[in-house]
């Protein structure tokens, strides 16, 4: 029997309007065997069921599947018909391999109905990454799901170990549940772009797909500047810098793996000759590096993960730009980011307004950046929008 959790009176209204969170506060009561990741039916305080979602311990109490007096169990029907939607979407956005794109996020939790779950794909390879325990214990049907949706998928991967709650998977470890590793090196285009990809060890699921939309608008101005990708990673930017005719392009990232993957992509170019990379703290390499780049990315990892740190992050964010706009030659342009979802867009850009103060360079926004339509916002969720950027001229 499914367990039911009944709300205190007054608190059903974000569910009404579609809020996909029931936070721990929120909760009068629970009847049954309530345990982590699986579904309990949720009803306002008159008895009226709302909907169906994974329970968990903790301040997010219930993510919510479905909505309203007729929403069922997730069966099998259910993942499908999800996934499918979710892949019929990135379909029209021409992301799903019939243009000069095969690397796209298929789901992206929330934004598709699927809180939890964060699903990528690369080429004929799936990764799915579970950030609930409910989604975890799911994993078997959505990877039938993922078999049934999308064509000559080859290898769906599963990367939870990092992201499902320990206490609710102990001992997870990450592996294929369809397929098996082919020792070959994986390539992807991302428009038109090749990028080796590696999903086994690499972070988050090998590739950061949400800048795709950035990258190429960083690709319109970088014709013949100096350019400097700080936190690169795989080197994403500057690949796109490379091949759209920068004069020089240096990585800088404090792994050495990245590194070693950024210089893997830069080769894939063809034109590593223009690229120089560096395994160093990005904080120390901007020193004493004055007019040198014309052209900088700021794109450092979430430097607040919680609302208790999101002090500190914008005094990071602070800090790490008044680094960039004391450093860029006059004329040059700053792509600076923040991936932190507890730092809003108007928090961010007053950070950054902050370390123009203090750099004492006067600047202007020429763009305002945010995540691709393959990482959708849902109207009702719109923590949801996570990625953060500006483009500024800096005199």
């Amino acid at each position: 029997m499914t367990a039911i959790v009944t709300l205190k009176p007054g608190k059903d209204q974000s569910l009404r309007r579609r809020h996909p969170w029931v936070f721990s506060g929120a909760i009068g009561r629970m009847q049954g065997e309530v345990l982590e990741g699986e579904v309990v039916m949720v009803q306002a305080s008159n008895g009226e069921v709302l909907g169906m979602g994974h329970y968990a311990p903790g301040s997010i109490a219930v993510r919510m599947l479905d909505f309203g007096t007729e929403a069922q169990l997730p069966d099998a029907t259910f993942w499908e018909s999800r996934i499918r939607n979710a892949y019929e979407l990135r379909k029209g956005l021409q992301l799903t391999g019939q243009g000069d794109t095969n690397v796209y996020r298929l789901a992206h939790a929330e934004g598709d109905g699927l809180p939890g779950l964060i699903i990528d794909v690369y080429g004929d390879v799936a990764v799915v990454q579970a950030h609930s325990a409910g989604m975890y214990k799911a994993r078997p049907l959505i990877a039938a799901a993922l078999q049934a949706v999308i064509p000559g998928l080859r290898a769906i991967y599963d990367k939870s170990a990092e992201t499902v709650p320990a206490k609710a998977a102990p001992g997870a470890q990450n592996g294929y549940l369809l397929g098996e590793s082919n020792g070959q090196e994986h390539i992807v285009h991302e428009n038109g772009h090749p990028f080796a990809v590696d999903w086994e060890t690499g972070q988050k699921t090998g590739f950061f797909i949400d800048q795709r939309d950035n990258r190429s608008l960083l690709a319109r101005y970088a014709p013949g500047r100096r350019v400097l990708n700080t936190f690169c990673y795989t080197g994403g930017f500057s690949s796109y810098a490379l091949q759209a005719g920068a004069e020089l392009v240096h990585s800088v990232d404090s792994s050495k793996k990245a590194i070693e993957l950024t210089e893997r992509n830069a080769a894939l170019t063809g034109l590593e000759s223009k690229h120089e990379a560096y395994a160093q703290d990005v904080f120390s390499f901007l020193k004493d590096r004055h007019n040198q780049y014309d052209l900088i990315v700021l794109d450092p990892p979430a430097f607040a993960k919680h609302l208790s740190a999101r002090h500190n992050a914008l005094m990071g964010y602070k800090r790490l730009n008044v680094a960039g706009i004391k450093q860029i030659a006059p004329g040059g342009l700053l792509f600076t980011f923040s991936c932190s979802q507890v730092v809003s867009a108007e928090l961010f850009e007053g950070a950054v307004l902050a370390a123009a103060i203090e750099a004492g360079r006067p600047a202007r926004i020429l763009h305002r950046l945010t995540q691709p339509a393959d990482h959708p916002v849902s109207l009702f969720h719109p923590e949801g929008e996570y990625l953060k950027g500006l483009v500024l001229a800096v005199e």
